[in-house]
């Protein structure tokens, strides 16, 4: 379907990831524990959920970002 993002494209955009996180000298298990802190102490001002919670690091400009999605409920 035209509208699926191409296996091709979900390959790139996790090699992307994974990159990031080696160049930023992060683990897997630190950005999880990142996403628990991040909600946990969301929570405590906002009615934040886990689900479609993401955390990523990306590279923008040589430099890398920290790209947080948090859903609110509402």
């Amino acid at each position: 379907m035209w509208w699926r993002r191409k296996s091709k494209d979900k390959a790139k955009e996790r090699l992307k990831l994974v990159l990031a996180y080696d160049r930023a000298s992060l683990s897997p298990g630190l950005v999880e524990a990142l996403k628990q802190d991040l909600l946990e102490v969301l929570k405590r001002y906002f009615p934040a959920h886990e689900e479609g919670l993401s955390v990523a690091l990306e590279e923008r400009g040589g430099r890398m970002v920290l790209i947080a999605d948090i859903p609110l409920q509402g």
